[in-house]
């Protein structure tokens, strides 16, 4: 019998290649995506791969109750085996030059859309004594400036995480994060900042300006989408997945930083260096 996962957020970038690398390992794979029309680039890649007959698009908004595509998947497929909450949403700002209701919604696309996955996918896992794979970010374990919102937002999904996978184990449901570094995707394009915030950035414009070079420069170097899915299917596929898995040495080592650092000091003079 061919298992079931449920991937979010796969119309592009690592979403789209963990869908595709799922289905090449032989998973069928329901690979959803808020709007269907931007599906085109995930079926080409599908075809190329020889693996269009195991992927299955469907229509999810993380945001809304997802109770009723996983029930479908269930209802079709007789069971669900895993899920990958990839979808999420980068974003570039600091608390002063915004609205709380701006970052409301970054926590509302990447905390509660996970939530709202993992809470109607929950039963089916503990049924199937399946996989809750949730990829976060190297930002959901080192703050980062003009991320305030982004990596509040990432951590809190990683403390939800850590805090819920001693319980999903004693039913059977292994639970990981997954924590990439800088991923060349249509992510990067997509963090939400309009260059007319440096104009606006106001006592702060310097420290952004920094950043940004920053960025640009640590972005040059990315891993590629593929990289990145093929250490996500690693853990879909393993007999015992850790807790928490980085996708590229840069991932391990930038991690690593503040999971040894146990008074803050390292992360503070190092992110530091970012703003000055």
């Amino acid at each position: 019998m061919t298992n079931t996962v449920l991937v979010t957020g796969t119309s592009s970038g690592i979403g789209l290649a963990t869908a595709v690398a799922a289905a090449r390992a032989g998973w069928r794979v329901v690979a959803t995506m808020r709007d269907t029309s931007r599906s085109g680039a995930l079926v080409e890649a599908a075809k190329a791969a020889g693996v269009a007959d195991l992927i299955d698009v469907r229509a999810l908004d993380v945001t809304d109750a997802a109770a009723t595509c996983v029930d479908d998947v269930v209802a079709e497929y007789g069971r669900l085996d895993a899920v990958i909450n990839n979808a999420g949403a980068g974003h570039v700002g600091t608390l002063e030059q915004e609205s709380i209701d701006d970052i409301r919604g970054v926590f509302e696309v990447n905390f509660f859309g996970v939530l709202n996955v993992t809470k109607a996918a929950l039963p089916h896992l503990r049924a199937a004594q399946g996989r809750l794979i949730t990829i976060t970010s190297v930002g959901g374990v080192v703050g980062q400036p003009f991320n305030e919102a982004y990596c509040g937002a990432k951590f809190a999904v990683e403390g939800f995480m850590e805090s819920l996978s001693p319980l999903a184990a004693a039913h059977g449901v292994r639970v990981t994060v997954v924590e990439p570094g800088a991923v060349a995707s249509e992510f990067v394009a997509n963090v939400g900042f309009d260059p007319a915030q440096l104009e606006a950035a106001g006592p702060y414009a310097p420290q952004l300006r920094s950043y940004l070079e920053r960025t640009r420069n640590a972005f040059d170097g990315a891993q590629t989408s593929e990289d990145a899915a093929a250490s996500i299917v690693d853990v879909l596929t393993a007999e015992k997945p850790a807790f928490r898995v980085q996708t590229s040495d840069a991932a391990r080592t930038f991690s690593g930083t503040k999971l040894s650092d146990l008074d803050g000091s390292v992360v503070q003079s190092l992110t530091a260096g970012w703003v000055s």
